[in-house]
């Protein structure tokens, strides 16, 4: 513990909140605690489930602050101003930075050892006499290490990432973790093939396209084998992909998949204050939190349709990432909306790897060179059926574009793969692309009707991609007995934002759709106590 304490509050697996408080030399400790108390109270808390108040070391002995935390029955945590500053809060002044050396000493002394902010800073409310300015208050949730902690400069620190919660803005307090260290929360390296790897199910969990590659992609591919003993050329690939999207050669980047571009972005992009737009993909957050980066999360609410506020990302984020149209929710985010997120000195990343699903791709922005620190990724493995291949690309600013390339090793990209992405990019197979986006699309309306059907079954609205979610009581149970009824579905709760009651279910033709929406029916009746339809 850093710093010293007051009160000797009991200890109990159910106080998990961290009360983080700024004051005022003077502030009285009635207002200090009556703020507390009020939001507490305004965001549905318990102040039974207090675990610390945590504020400054300046303010250590500050009765008003002091006074609060012996009330409550709880401890107070003070932290040095310089570890404070290093926390990445949403709501930073720098008017207190200039005072006590950190932007928020509510919310970083919250958020220092906690994973998720509940409630922003708040300010003492009334008028001058009754104390308003004189305080601020910010409550954080602290999940409990499930596999450990670890030590860095003395002070114990919690790695568990963060899961849903109130407020959109989440920041896990990491320090760059030691190898081999599991977090205790979601499982980000969990993807849908493990759902049926070695299973005869029918995939619902996975993304790609079935019936994929076609037969004259599968020959392309084929056609290259017999340059494999040469080393591989990318050139041609390069200048397709580049002329595929009206770009210039040095704005392109390829890459094995989506996922090789995730992890050349955490190490070779400079990254103060990572944040990760979540739910989405997962990978992303798993490579930069390899590679050494205590990343923030802003969680999008199901009660908004997760939908993306833009006033959510701090501002002092200087690396985002989010998904258009994003997996696992199938939401696209208007192209104006994503360009609020861009300015200068902020790496924007929008992945892309669906946007071949939306017939137009409109919303896209993988062409645009006028969007400050932007960084587009694709990916060919959806569509064409080559996530066994890995060929994917990014699109950035050349001197983006130089960094990452010097982060990747030498021929990253073999010759079957680079032959499949100069394929993919001809005239016919952006045809054959487009038509497979229009039939993906209907075949996506019949299943939303067929769920429809299902009074126990939430469709998270607007689905645009290959895919929905879904949201059902006991759907562990479903996705269990859907199993044995010959389906596979996308477990939800390991990506953060969700939890166990939703299911991803990728989009297929008709046939198939209606043989699961029987089955569902059957997974559903089989639990006791069901509702009606």
């Amino acid at each position: 513990m850093t710093g010293a304490s007051v009160g000797t509050g009991p200890e109990s697996g159910a106080r998990s909140l961290v009360v983080g408080v700024g004051a005022r030399r003077g502030a009285p400790g009635d207002v200090v605690f009556a703020l507390i108390e009020a939001v507490l109270s305004g965001a549905g808390l318990d102040a039974a489930d207090v675990l610390e108040v945590a504020t400054v070391d300046a303010r250590a002995d500050e009765p008003g602050i002091v006074g609060a935390a012996a009330r409550l029955g709880v401890p107070l945590r003070t932290h040095p101003a310089g570890a404070l500053a290093a926390v990445c809060v949403p709501h930073p002044s720098g008017v207190v930075g200039a005072a006590v050396g950190t932007p928020s000493v509510a919310e970083a002394a919250a958020l220092i050892e906690a994973d998720e902010l509940v409630v922003p800073k708040t300010r003492a409310p009334g008028g001058k006499a009754a104390g308003r300015g004189m305080a601020t208050c910010a409550v954080a949730r602290r999940f409990p290490a499930v596999a450990g902690t670890f030590e860095v400069s003395g002070r114990k620190t919690s790695t568990s990432p963060v899961t849903s919660g109130s407020r959109p803005f989440t920041m896990a307090a990491m320090n760059p973790p030691t190898r081999n260290f599991e977090s205790a929360g979601p499982d980000l390296r969990h993807h849908g093939d493990a759902e049926v790897r070695g299973e005869n199910l029918t995939d619902l969990a996975v993304n790609v396209r079935t019936h994929t590659p076609p037969e004259w992609l599968r020959e392309r591919i084929a056609a290259s084998l017999t340059s494999l003993a040469s080393y591989p050329d990318g050139s041609s690939a390069r200048a397709a992909v580049a002329g595929r999207h009206g770009l210039p050669v040095e704005r392109v980047l390829l890459t094995a998949g989506a996922a090789e571009a995730f992890v050349l972005i955490a190490r070779a992009l400079p990254a103060r204050c990572p944040i990760v737009v979540h739910p989405q993909f997962t990978e992303p957050e798993a490579a930069l939190r390899a590679a050494g980066h205590g990343v923030g999360r802003v969680l999008l609410r199901a009660e908004d349709g997760f939908r993306l506020d833009p006033d959510a990302v701090p501002e002092e984020a200087d690396l985002v990432v989010i998904g258009n149209p994003t997996n696992p929710t199938s939401v696209l985010h208007p192209a104006a909306l994503l360009e609020r997120l861009a300015r200068p000195g902020r790496t924007l990343v929008v992945d892309e790897a669906f946007m071949d699903v939306v017939p137009g791709e409109r919303e896209a922005l993988c062409d645009r060179t006028d969007v400050p620190g932007l960084v587009v990724l694709r990916s060919l493995t959806k569509t064409w059926g080559l996530a066994g291949l890995r060929i994917g690309y990014v699109l950035a600013a050349p001197e983006t574009v130089a960094l990452l390339s010097e982060a990747q090793p030498l021929w990253p990209v073999s010759s079957p793969a680079l032959a499949a992405a100069e394929a993919c990019m001809e005239p016919r197979a952006l045809v054959e692309a487009a038509e497979a986006a229009d039939r993906i699309t209907v075949d996506r309306a019949h299943l939303l009707a067929g769920l429809a059907e299902f009074s126990e079954v939430e469709v998270v609205d607007a689905a645009r991609g290959p895919f929905v979610l879904v949201r059902l009581e006991r759907a562990a149970e479903v996705r269990e007995r859907l199993r044995l009824l010959g389906f596979a579905a996308r477990r939800g709760d390991t990506f953060p934002g969700l939890g166990p009651q939703w299911l991803r279910l990728a989009v297929r033709d008709r046939a198939t759709t209606n043989r699961f929406l029987q089955a569902l029916d059957q997974a559903v009746q089989a639990l006791p106590a069901r509702s009606g339809r």
